[in-house]
């Protein structure tokens, strides 16, 4: 196995799905997987056994969703190109606008092809701190159309099948149901007679501590409220913690700290750890033909490699290092970890929670080559789904 690669978990995968299943059948409601989040469509196939079908961003997206999962195609975008509409409604069952102007300009189009409108609204509830990035919330949002806006042309409002709000990012229950006090107050009188309502992403449905019994609540409110369906559109939940990337040490610095330079990168392979910032969880450090066998996807590096030591903070482990990229990019640091032993070169170290925003993320700067793409099956057995090569540096070009 050469490295680097992201490594999908289909026992882990499906474990997240049966989660999400179980709130689909105690609360009525549907679930569909957000494409923005991961898009390895070789995967298809296993998620679509669970869940409802797919929301996308975009055009692109889009037409993955339709040729690769099937049943619902969503498809919500701040902005449509009137040249990609038509394509696009080949694709989409139900799409989304994000401000009135959009509806008026495309609802006729879209209900002429037989397809459901929605637009976002923004009940200006931010529950999020210190990720204005990712808070839709925030001040000067540009996402979601807001209750002034709603007010201005109100009579848009009969053109809509449906209402979609996305407000969370990685929170619990506790946040949506204070979102929906506020879209209730706000949204209310609009969303009566609506077929639907989609409750966008952000849920960590599938996390540990995640109040599932709040968030079926929540579901079954909105039903009873407006008489609609509900729709959630997770797309972290769905592949929390079931994905790795095995990167290898390729050198080892040393300027005040030691610092391993690996085949994988911050900012080309996982750019959240910069953007977030975001720091993944390092599972341990391998070397080949010595060590504790591996138990499972986290203590996985590869045939013939074995876990030599854990990965703890700065301060808890014996040695100190370092773990940063091979690009030009100054910045293109991981992190610092301690480690019972020092990285050498040729040994390998694997990052935890790397399906989600990291595949669908990752670039080809300084002509690096994109990881490979894996699925360990149920039975253990490792398939390579996709390789990488100058090509696919070369046509985006």
């Amino acid at each position: 196995m050469d490295t680097p690669v992201f490594i999908i978990d289909e026992t882990r995968l499906r474990k997240n799905c049966e989660k999400l299943a179980r709130v689909k059948e105690a609360s009525g409601c549907k679930v569909l997987l957000a494409q923005k989040a991961y898009s390895a469509f070789e995967t298809y196939p296993i998620i679509a056994e669970y869940l409802d079908g797919t929301t996308a961003s975009g055009l692109y997206e889009a037409r993955l969703g339709k040729e690769h999962f099937g049943k619902e195609t969503h498809v919500y975008s701040p902005a449509y190109k009137e040249s990609e509409l038509k394509e696009l409604l080949g694709y989409a069952d139900h799409v989304t606008f994000n401000s009135p102007t959009q509806v008026r300009m495309f609802a006729g189009e879209v209900k002429a092809a037989g397809k459901s409108v929605g637009m976002r609204v923004n009940p200006e509830c931010s529950t999020q701190e210190g990720h204005e990035i990712y808070d839709p919330c925030a001040p000067f949002s540009r996402l979601g159309a807001t209750l002034a806006a709603v007010k201005a042309d109100e009579e848009v409002i009969t053109l809509l099948d449906g209402l979609h709000f996305h407000t969370l990012c990685e929170q619990n229950a506790d946040a949506l149901k204070i979102t929906l006090d506020a879209f209730d107050r706000a949204f209310g009188k609009y969303a009566r007679g609506m077929k639907w309502i989609n409750l966008g992403g952000g849920h960590h449905i599938t996390r540990d501590d995640y109040d599932t019994e709040l968030l079926i609540d929540c579901i079954k409110r909105v039903r009873d409220a407006y008489g609609c369906e509900v729709y959630l559109e997770p797309g972290e939940a769905v592949v929390l913690n079931a994905g790795t990337l095995v990167a290898q040490v390729l050198d080892v610095a040393h300027n005040g700290k030691d610092i391993a330079l690996l085949d994988a990168s911050a900012a080309c392979h996982m750019p959240d750890v910069l953007e977030m910032p975001y720091r993944p969880p390092v599972c341990g450090l391998f070397a080949k033909g010595e060590g504790a066998e591996a138990k499972d996807l986290c203590d996985f590096a590869g045939d013939g490699y074995r876990k030599i030591s854990d990965a703890g903070d700065v301060g808890e482990r014996g040695h100190e290092c370092r773990l940063a990229g091979s690009t030009c990019l100054a910045g293109d640091v991981i992190g610092d970890w301690s480690f019972d032993t020092p990285p050498r070169r040729g040994d390998r170290i694997v990052f935890g929670d790397m399906a989600l925003y990291t595949m669908v993320k990752t670039n080809t700067f300084n002509g690096t080559p994109l990881p490979a793409i894996a699925l360990r099956e149920t039975s253990g057995k490792l398939r390579i789904l996709r390789k990488f090569g100058y090509d696919d540096f070369k046509s985006r070009l």
